[in-house]
């Protein structure tokens, strides 16, 4: 990391008077099934200021990526390792029980502890989705939101590790505040409690993952907005990422045969008849499925909206602090928008009014095929549509760029290396391996030499690896329904390799398999030499 070290030198000498020159805050923001264009700033509609002004006031990637799945981005995000290196995913040809939403090894730190070695406190606020206890794990205070009964039915949370109270309905306490809050505090009690030290604010929201729930004037804002459908929707957001460069040249097709990942028709069934688990073209869908489709996504944006004013109360926190300006503020989302469609937690009664306490929605794959435009699929799938993410960096203070976009590729793995580089924190040898994700700091000056060789991917039978531009994709072949459980998935026999050129379709529509062979096997061998060296480098976990 030596020469990032330089930089960063620079960085903080070239930007700030020396009695500021001092290591940065982090907040890092992570929201929950937020498809690529959602947010305004790469091309959505939704009205999202705060995101908006962060990108406009920093950094934009546009080939950034995630792991296509909730608990392995987090678990990579916060060590810098891949998931399966740390047993935080499951791995072909290894006991699930190993693996999956395993034990990370002793060596797997998080970062947050690695920062308490140079004075930071670290706070957590959110989802967590990690294996341990934030307290244990560097975290100096923690609220652990749940949400297996949505976003106004409080169950199953607490705060420094102790149980609170469930939060009803009636109560009105929408989720996505109560984590603003919780952060808004720690922020607060910082800075009057521990104004010399540098923190770290982690604050992870649930939104806007299923089950959609959004209060009656959030969701008014958007209500027929909708309805013209997702292939309008796709071809608008489309065209504003071609107008801001961030989307290549090309809008996939709609997928059709691909619907939920898992199979619930029980559930789709209890949704009544205006659930659709296909993203068939819109105007093959009769009125009420139009109707009911489009109130869904509604209360998808109205979520998104949510979340943006409730990061715009984070950020209010920060400026009156006099924090803002040396706070390296990231945004990203942990995959794709979902396809799924399930009923879970307190029911689905269809009775109540869409998107309120006593109802279950999901996008689903239509609009969620255009969440995740151009892309093809969805989150579970490492096609880009499930695993590329809008990645926002601000930071007044270290970074001179403004408005400006980064096409370096990237990967979550890079964020915790980022933050130990700024905060001066050496990682040094130890028990495990080298970091696998490298420091974004020589990329906030600009776009120069690769950062990765490779990236790796896998997720429940689907697995990928891009190298260059150059990408291959491995996918179990889906039944019409879906899988009937994870392990079905898991055990499904994989089809044959595809290969993509990014370059010019990063939407891969074009197969090249049959014309590069030789380009197939080489990076198909690259795949399984990494696959068996984060075996070894994980090993067995100890019973």
């Amino acid at each position: 990391m030596r020469m990032a070290s330089v930089l960063v030198a620079v960085l903080l000498g070239a930007c700030a008077p020396a009695d500021e020159a001092r290591p940065p805050n982090f907040l890092v923001i992570v929201a929950d099934d937020l498809g690529f264009a959602d947010a305004g700033c790469y091309g959505g509609e939704i009205s999202t200021p705060n995101l908006d002004a962060l990108a406009e006031g920093g950094l934009r990637f546009t080939q950034f990526y995630n792991t296509s799945r909730c608990w392995p981005t987090r678990g990579s995000l916060l060590t810098g390792y891949y998931a399966q290196q740390i047993r935080r995913d499951s791995m072909p040809g290894v006991d699930p029980r190993e693996f999956g939403r395993g034990v990370r090894p002793d060596w797997a730190v998080l970062v947050s502890e690695r920062l308490r070695s140079a004075g930071y406190r670290s706070y957590h606020s959110g989802k967590w989705h990690v294996d341990g206890d934030p307290l244990d794990n560097g975290f100096d205070h923690s609220y652990r939101a749940g949400n297996r009964a949505g976003f106004f039915h409080l169950i199953g949370h607490d705060r420094d590790g102790v149980l609170l109270p469930d939060f009803e309905p009636e109560r009105g306490a929408h989720m996505t505040v109560v984590t603003a809050d919780h952060a808004i505090e720690c922020l607060q009690g910082h800075a009057a409690e521990h104004p010399e030290r540098p923190f770290f604010q982690y604050l992870a929201f649930h939104a806007p993952h299923f089950p959609l729930h959004a209060t009656p004037e959030d969701i008014a804002r958007y209500r027929d907005r909708y309805l013209p459908g997702w292939d309008q929707l796709r071809q608008e957001r489309f065209a504003r990422q071609l107008a801001m460069g961030i989307a290549g040249s090309q809008l996939s097709a709609l997928d059709e045969d691909f619907g939920p990942p898992y199979a619930f028709p029980d559930g789709i069934a209890q949704l009544g008849a205006g659930e659709v688990n296909r993203p068939v073209p819109w105007q093959r869908l009769n009125q009420e499925q139009r109707r009911f489709q489009a109130e869904k996504m509604a209360i998808h944006a109205a979520m998104i909206d949510r979340m943006d004013r409730e990061i715009g109360r984070v950020l209010d926190q920060l400026r009156a602090m006099g924090s803002l300006q040396n706070t390296v503020v990231f945004f990203l989302s942990d995959n794709g928008a979902s396809a799924e469609i399930m009923v879970r937690g307190d029911g689905h009664d269809p009775n109540a009014p869409l998107g309120s306490a006593g109802t279950y929605l999901c996008l689903g794959p239509g609009f969620s095929s255009a969440a995740n435009t151009p892309f093809r699929l969805h989150k579970t799938w490492v096609h880009e549509g499930g695993i590329a993410t809008p990645l926002i960096v601000h930071w007044p203070q270290g970074i001179r760029a403004r408005n400006e976009l980064r096409k370096t590729v990237g990967h979550v793995i890079d964020i915790a290396p980022t933050m130990l580089e700024l905060a001066g924190v050496e990682v040094g040898d130890s028990a495990g391996p080298p970091l696998a994700g490298r420091s974004l700091v020589p990329v906030f000056e600009q776009d120069g030499e690769p950062l990765h060789e490779a990236l790796w991917f896998y997720h429940q039978g689907n697995r990928a690896l891009r190298m260059g531009d150059w990408k291959i994709l491995h996918t179990v072949r889906t039944r019409d329904d879906g899988w009937d459980s994870v392990a079905e998935a898991e055990d499904a026999r994989p089809g044959q390799w595809a290969l993509y050129d990014l370059s010019a379709d990063r939407a891969e529509q074009h197969d090249l398999a049959q014309e590069r062979p030789d380009k197939v096997r080489e990076l198909a061998a690259k795949w399984d030499e990494w696959r068996k060296r984060f075996i070894r480098e994980a090993g067995p976990l100890e019973q």
